[in-house]
């Protein structure tokens, strides 16, 4: 047996505890259950197991308290529990990282979904630490490649950002994180798919993220069967992976899909624990939850790496001031708006490019791409702002000569915002500034895009 090998078995032992702590059912309702016997040495959040007289083992989160009882929510059904039921206590949850996680595909439990045995690393982390301190931490990092023109010229991505990804459904949201997954350089990338369907988890890994995508990927898996404390619990057993691979001093690429669904399990785990709804039926304590994952991610300290972070939002009729939306766009450096309207005209991605802000600006870009970026965005709000005008047949050439030049240069602009490729930061922004040069109001660019 080798050193590696002795360690994780000695850590696996150190799991065993020699006492049993056990109660039992004492009540039962439609949304949980009430144990007697555990007051003194649970506490929350921890792991019950309830032995059910027919034989089956149903297991809870303990997520209120009282003197005299704990009440847990089951992680599965309650089908089986009857009063008087033993219920043991369970060790303290301990997640342990390994390296070998790459490439896999684990629940929030640490345990592989993958169907092959998965090594439990020897030191274990909190899976909801303290975020690093504010005062030490890095400014934002260089700037990273994409691939898509959009984000590497528009909406630039630093080493260290968070930013948003604000989308309704079908709008081709999960095809963009694959193609940032696929194409960003990072050390690790760690995805927490929370409350995603069953079928798409395996679609994604295999079509959308690729096998290139997945061989430094860690996949956090909760689907929309599964109870609100499983899917709340993604989101931060992904994050407490990408912290291991940070505080190795590697660079992290955290994607979480998507932070919409987080909040809703929460909220469903709040209400269940007695808390009371406020905004549109979200708890109070539902902002402080995303803050605080969202704080957990960002630049390092030190020696430690950078975890670069990007969470989809899911927004119903594209309602930007909808709770949660409001909550992550004030605490994230950046949002990026993908248009149903858009996407039905066949752009992808469907970036609004008007509508969406990288907070990296204006240090991650140099003088002259701030120039080129300062024009453009005001050609695109231009036509925007006209765009109601345009469609309607009533924009005659020749009254406004910036709005003349902004219809005339949007088809550009609009191939331009379609190119996926493998060239340089610098070379995306020269094709930019051709599209401003004044002969090219008259001309297509040359440059067929490929679109994703």
């Amino acid at each position: 047996m080798n050193i590696g090998s002795f360690d994780i078995l000695t850590a696996m032992i150190s799991d065993i505890s020699p006492v049993r702590h056990i109660g039992k059912v004492s009540r039962l309702d439609s949304g949980g259950v009430y144990v007697v016997g555990l007051s003194r040495v649970a506490g929350l959040g921890e792991l019950i197991e309830v032995a059910c007289a027919k034989g089956a083992r149903v297991r809870a989160e303990i997520i209120s308290m009282s003197e005299n009882t704990v009440f847990a929510l089951p992680l599965k059904n309650m089908a089986g529990i009857i009063v008087g039921d033993p219920v043991r206590l369970l060790p303290k949850f301990r997640l342990c990282p390994d390296n070998s996680w790459m490439g896999r595909v684990i629940d929030p439990f640490g345990l592989a979904l993958d169907g092959r045995p998965l090594l439990k690393g020897t030191d274990s982390v909190l899976s909801d630490p303290a975020p690093l301190s504010a005062t030490q931490r890095r400014r934002l990092g260089m700037r990273l490649q994409t691939g898509i023109a959009i984000f590497d010229t528009f909406l630039p991505l630093a080493r260290g950002q968070r930013i948003g990804l604000f989308a309704g459904s079908g709008v081709g949201k999960s095809m963009l994180l694959g193609r940032l997954a696929r194409q960003i350089d990072t050390d690790v990338i760690v995805m927490a798919l929370i409350g995603e369907r069953g079928r798409e988890v395996g679609d994604f890994i295999e079509r959308t993220l690729g096998p290139e995508g997945m061989k430094r990927t860690v996949m956090v898996v909760a689907t929309s069967d599964q109870s609100p404390l499983v899917k709340r619990r993604a989101a931060w057993t992904a994050m407490a992976v990408a912290e291991y691979f940070r505080d190795q001093g590697k660079q992290v690429l955290y994607l979480a899909d998507s932070i919409t669904r987080f909040a809703e399990a929460h909220r469903e785990v709040a209400i269940a624990s007695g808390e009371p709804s406020t905004a549109r039926g979200f708890p109070a304590s539902t902002q402080h939850m995303i803050t605080a994952l969202c704080e957990r991610a960002g630049t390092g300290v030190g020696d430690f790496g950078d975890i670069t972070a990007v969470f989809s939002v899911l927004v119903a009729g594209s309602d930007m001031d909808e709770p949660i939306a409001d909550i992550i766009r004030g605490v994230l450096d950046g949002h990026v708006v993908l248009s149903r309207e858009i996407a039905e005209r066949g752009r992808f991605p469907a970036v609004d490019i008007v509508r969406s802000v990288s907070r990296s600006l204006p240090e991650a870009a140099a003088d002259t791409e701030n120039s080129v970026l300062r024009q453009a965005r005001d050609l695109l709000g231009a036509y925007d702002s006209a765009a109601l005008m345009i469609q309607s047949g009533l924009y005659e050439r020749g009254g406004d000569e910036r709005l003349d030049r902004a219809v005339s240069l949007n088809p550009a602009f609009e191939a331009f915002a379609t190119l996926v490729t493998s060239e340089s930061i610098e070379h995306s922004f020269e094709r930019l500034s051709k599209i401003l040069e004044p002969a090219s109001t008259t001309q297509n660019d040359q440059d067929a895009p490929q679109a994703i």
